[in-house]
Parts: C-alpha cells; structure tokens; sequence
C-alpha cells in the first residue's frame, strides 16, 4: 500500500477558514431548516390560501354585481325605450295609486302592529331600499308583461 506523499496532499486550511466555512454552511442549514418548516407548516398555508380565496371570491362577486346592475339597467332602459307612452303613463299612475294605497295601508297597519312585528318590517324595509334598482326593474318588467298580456287579450 502506498501512502500519499506530503506533496500530494492540499494545504490544511487555517482555524479561521475553517470558522467560515462552519458559519457559512450553518447559514445554509438554517435556510434550508426554514424553507423545510414553511413547507411543512400546513396550518399557515391553509390559512394564507383561505385569504387568497376569499378575497379572489369578493373581487368576482364585485364584478358581478356590477355586471348585473349594468345589464338590469340597460335591459330596463330598452323595456322603457320599447314600451309606447300611453302604457308607460299608465304604469306611472298605477304605481302612483299602488304607493298611495300602500302608505295608506301602511299607516294602518303601523297602528295595529305589535312591535317586535314592526322591527322586522323596519329591517326588511331597509333590505328593499338596499336593493331598490334590482326591484324596481323586476317590477317595471312584470308590469309590461302583465299590460303586453292584457293587450294581447283585448284583441
């Protein structure tokens, strides 16, 4: 067996390069200690994807909503361009007797109503007038159908 001469071998490193390389590598387990932890640490993760989610959820949920109140308002623009004016004057007066009737009703019924019935009124007022734009095209468009309907009756 031969062994290796003195003259084969490399320089034995100083005590201080040896420091750095032990710091440097310590540096590098300490990166790949915290990577492997950030992978493993489930929880977090699950977390963090739940808020990218819910907030990916809420930017579509805006985009439709806006959609939907362009297309309600654009489709009662044309119920309104396509209906003749006698009917359109007609449905104004209609819906002038149905508020008036209404508020009529509603006094009374205010008058007669017990309050815990009245705070849930009170509550579902406020969702109808959170809503009104929606409503009122639904209602605009069932009134045409009901006067296109009758129309087509009476001839």
């Amino acid at each position: 067996m031969s062994t290796p001469s003195h003259d084969d071998k490399e320089p034995e490193p100083s005590p201080e390069e040896l420091r750095e390389q032990v710091e440097h590598t310590s540096e590098e387990l300490g990166q790949t200690v915290e990577a492997l932890a950030a992978k493993a640490d489930i929880k977090t993760q699950t977390i963090e994807k739940a808020a990218e989610i819910k907030e990916q959820a809420a930017e579509k949920a805006t985009l439709m909503t806006d959609q939907l109140r362009e297309k309600a308002t654009h489709a009662a623009q044309l119920v309104k361009d396509k209906t003749p004016d006698p009917v359109l004057d007609k449905a104004a007066h209609a819906a002038a007797q149905v508020r008036d009737t209404a508020a009529r009703a509603g006094h009374l019924a205010a008058e007669k109503t017990p309050d815990p019935v009245r705070e849930k009124a009170v509550r579902a007022a406020s969702i109808v007038r959170a809503n009104r734009t929606p409503l009122l095209v639904a209602a605009a468009m069932f009134v045409v159908f009901l006067l296109l309907r009758r129309s087509r009756r009476h001839r």
